[in-house]
């Protein structure tokens, strides 16, 4: 590799790598696969880079090729084991051991209901809510129309009311 090429791949590296890692726990990697996961987003575009011709954002592309091996990885641990216990260090130490596990309980229930959401209103709702993108970034990220954006993202934020009124034990 070149040294301009290595300097370039450095530069995408280290200006995505936590959007890269966000935006896999937000589509269901589990914490013990993140490392692996992240790897194998950054071996893809360092194989891939020269097929990038600029038609979207880098972010874009990027996460087009992240969506994929998180659906792979989401395949291959539904395969194995149910999910892991959340790491101690995902939840506050500050916190009480009440809220602690109530904090620890949300994660859960958020992690399995985006697990049962579409794939198309799980990217929204990953981009839009977990990663603060605007809903016109979502849009172009994702290359549907801005109105098809905002409409998954108010189906899922619907399907997430119901589904926490579920829990609560309210029809």
């Amino acid at each position: 590799m070149a040294s301009a090429d290595r300097q370039e791949f450095e530069a995408i590296y280290a200006d995505n790598i936590a959007f890269v890692w966000r935006c896999l726990r937000g589509l269901g990697v589990g914490p013990d696969q993140l490392d692996d996961a992240a790897q194998e987003v950054f071996l893809i575009v360092h194989r891939r880079i020269s097929d990038f011709r600029g038609l979207s954002s880098l972010r874009s592309w990027i996460y087009g090729i992240l969506r994929n091996v998180a659906a792979n990885h989401r395949r291959s641990q539904r395969r194995q084991v149910p999910h892991d216990v959340l790491s101690p260090n995902l939840v506050c130490t500050d916190a009480s051991p009440l809220e602690r596990l109530q904090a620890g309980e949300a994660v859960a229930f958020i992690r399995e209901f985006l697990d049962g959401v579409s794939e198309g209103k799980r990217d929204v709702f990953v981009l839009a809510a977990i990663e603060q993108m605007s809903m016109p970034e979502v849009a172009q990220v994702l290359d549907v129309p801005l109105n098809t954006a905002y409409t998954r993202l108010r189906d899922v934020r619907q399907e997430l009311q119901r589904a926490l009124l579920r829990r609560r034990g309210k029809p």
